[in-house]
């Protein structure tokens, strides 16, 4: 059975940290036309935070996963559909490529039926994801490709995810991991604001990830991403 995000073009990706745009509610968010939303950040996270977001959009027919940040955060939540848990690859601390990982087998019982990780590659250094990890962020389109390559086939990660938090990313470098690429899904996030930034980048990434354009810009800016994302998938469809 293939993973649901294989047929995904689009996550919204809510701060719990953060406060939705004025006017905005979760029920908003819920009927942007996402198909799923995955609840995390990286600075000032809570498990109180994390089941605040849980909370509010559980009743709504919306796949939610959580993206924990650390061991301490994690929300034991039959609401969720399940849980996305990063590890960077190429972050210079090892903590966050299987350090807090051990820590948080050690401490819990993992339910691994609903647990998926994401193969990271972050790639802004200005990004809080960047700083906290210290990632090597100067990779070339080359580097980027062997990095998806390695994750895909050394490591079986089933998710594959180009960040560029904060800023809209190379494209040729998100080209490069997705030509990588054989059977996991390309995640991209970073600089993504309105439908033809999301189209330009969905035509290498299979799943455009948005977030902070959610807390500054609000739901009807979400809703052209998503269109843009749509169509670009369609578009790709259609050649083949």
């Amino acid at each position: 059975m293939s993973a649901p995000w294989t047929d995904w073009d689009h996550i919204v990706k809510v701060d719990p940290d953060k406060d939705l745009a004025p006017g905005d509610s979760f029920e908003d968010v819920c009927r942007t036309g996402t198909d799923a939303l995955e609840i995390g950040g990286t600075l000032d996270m809570t498990e109180e935070k994390m089941q605040r977001v849980i909370d509010a959009c559980a009743k709504y027919d919306v796949p939610l996963y959580q993206e924990p940040s650390n061991p301490a955060v994690v929300v034991d939540d039959e609401a969720l559909d399940g849980y996305l848990v990063p590890t960077v690859f190429n972050a210079g601390d090892v903590s966050w490529v299987v350090g807090a990982h051990k820590e948080w087998v050690r401490l819990d019982d993992i339910d691994w039926d609903r647990t998926f990780t994401e193969a990271y590659i972050v790639l802004n250094p200005e990004a809080s994801v960047a700083e906290l990890t210290g990632a090597d962020c100067d990779q070339s389109p080359e580097d980027v490709a062997a990095y998806a390559e390695l994750a895909e086939h050394m490591f079986g990660q089933p998710i594959v995810y180009v960040e560029y938090s904060g800023t809209f990313g190379d494209p040729e470098k998100v080209r490069a991991a997705s030509e990588a690429l054989d059977e996991a899904t390309l995640f991209y996030g970073g600089g993504i604001h309105d439908y033809e930034s999301a189209k330009a980048m969905a035509r290498h990434a299979d799943v455009i990830v948005v977030g902070d354009l959610l807390h500054e810009a609000g739901c009807g800016a979400v809703e052209e991403t998503v269109e843009g994302a749509r169509d670009a998938r369609a578009k790709a469809t259609n050649r083949r």
